[in-house]
């Protein structure tokens, strides 16, 4: 199963409002295996960078200005993407939004959000009432985001896809294989039960070492324990 856990940077919060793409980041997983393969592209957005968002990725006019357009790069990224790998995205509603109304921009086509799996949702499912940020969910699994001192989404993609790991049962997922231990050992439990032998098993004790233990009992006297269980 071939996954993509994909970020995106953008000028502002609606593409609607004219906010456009700046950064994808992008990260391979081959069975919930990260392959070292990744995807990782500035983008000039064709507007200036507002400054709260310079505040948030980094990024400046200067920085973008001889960078590609989004349409220049939009073929190599669903080649990356692929036709059918699932979208490992945080808060994936949004990252989505921004980049159908790219590839509409760009006259090709959009990706269904049904390939979409939203890490907001899956962490809040498993830890409800929990803060649901990724950096907050790299401190509850322990992985370093030191480096998040600016957003970037191949840095983002990297941490998430750690996090997405962890959150579907660590470095090791069982691939939905595993039952439910408690459930199955109470069947095993009602499907069996222990008859008796169909015949005794002979004694060990040789004919000296009984007649050993008779003469050890007697000479205990009538109150030997031994003796109630004759």
């Amino acid at each position: 199963m071939r996954e993509i856990v994909l970020d995106t940077e953008t000028t502002g919060f609606e593409p609607a409002e004219g906010h456009r793409i700046v950064e994808i980041g992008a990260v391979e997983l081959l069975n919930h295996v990260p392959t070292g393969n990744t995807y990782h592209q500035y983008i000039n957005p064709e507007r200036s960078m507002p400054t709260e968002a310079f505040d948030v990725h980094g990024l400046g006019d200067e920085f973008l200005r001889d960078k590609p357009r989004f349409a220049e790069v939009a073929q190599a990224f669903l080649e990356f993407v692929g036709p059918d790998s699932v979208l490992v995205i945080h808060n994936a509603s949004f990252d989505m939004k921004f980049l159908n109304a790219e590839l509409g921009w760009a006259n090709l086509p959009v990706l269904p959000m049904a390939r979409a799996l939203d890490t907001v949702a899956l962490a809040r499912r498993k830890y409800p009432g929990s803060p649901a940020s990724l950096d907050a969910l790299c401190r509850r699994f322990g992985i370093d985001n030191s480096a998040r001192e600016k957003h970037g989404a191949l840095l983002d993609s990297e941490l998430l896809a750690e996090v997405y790991l962890e959150l579907i049962g660590g470095r090791q997922p069982d691939f939905a294989l595993s039952v439910d231990r408690a459930a199955s050992t109470s069947a095993l439990t009602e499907a069996w039960r222990p008859g008796p032998r169909p015949s005794p098993l002979p004694s060990r004790l040789t004919d000296e070492e009984r007649s050993a233990h008779d003469d050890f009992v007697a000479a205990l006297g009538d109150g030997a324990i031994w003796r109630r269980f004759a």
